[in-house]
């Protein structure tokens, strides 16, 4: 997956300066000013602005780094920006919007299989913690017996009382 969310990204980036560099000629206030005006550009720069942390934290360090945790709800901006990419594409597209459909619908159903997979993966987790399918024990724990306090005994009388101790 890491290589793939890699993958996406370059493809982003090369698509970002394909944009910057050869439709507007490194003009950056009219950059800024046809992210404003165009919706679909503004949907692409913010899909390609959400794949920059991930890209930058996909490495084994960046994880450790991060803690677990906290690097899987960064993470989750993957979801994001591959729906702000979808909607990007269709608003690009003028006429037929077969292909962006077809993303799209595509999408849908990778989204919607990972939520029905988490959605199972808690309700098992739950279901396993639940005091109904595993019953607690409460049955009296037996007492811990006591080695006599260092001193007390004499040093081969205590070397006897602890292997007694050891073998019951």
């Amino acid at each position: 997956r890491r290589m793939l969310g890699l993958f996406a990204f370059f493809y982003g980036s090369l698509h970002f300066l394909t944009w910057v560099v050869l439709d507007q000629f490194f003009a950056f206030d009219l950059m800024l000013k046809d992210v404003a005006k165009r919706p679909f550009i503004t949907a692409g720069f913010t899909a390609f602005t959400l794949m920059v942390p991930l890209a930058l934290t996909s490495t084994a360090a960046s994880i450790r780094r991060l803690g677990g945790r906290r690097w899987q709800m960064l993470h989750r901006l993957a979801y994001a920006s591959a729906t702000v990419g979808v909607v990007h594409y269709w608003w690009l597209v003028k006429a037929d919007i077969t292909r962006p459909r077809r993303y799209a619908v595509i999408l849908a159903v990778l989204l919607g299989a990972r939520a029905y997979y988490a959605w199972r993966k808690g309700r098992i987790r739950k279901a396993s913690g639940s005091r109904l399918r595993q019953p607690q024990d409460r049955s009296p724990k037996p007492e811990a017996r006591s080695l006599p306090e260092a001193g007390s005994l004499k040093p081969e009388a205590s070397a006897t009382a602890f292997r007694s101790s050891r073998e019951s």
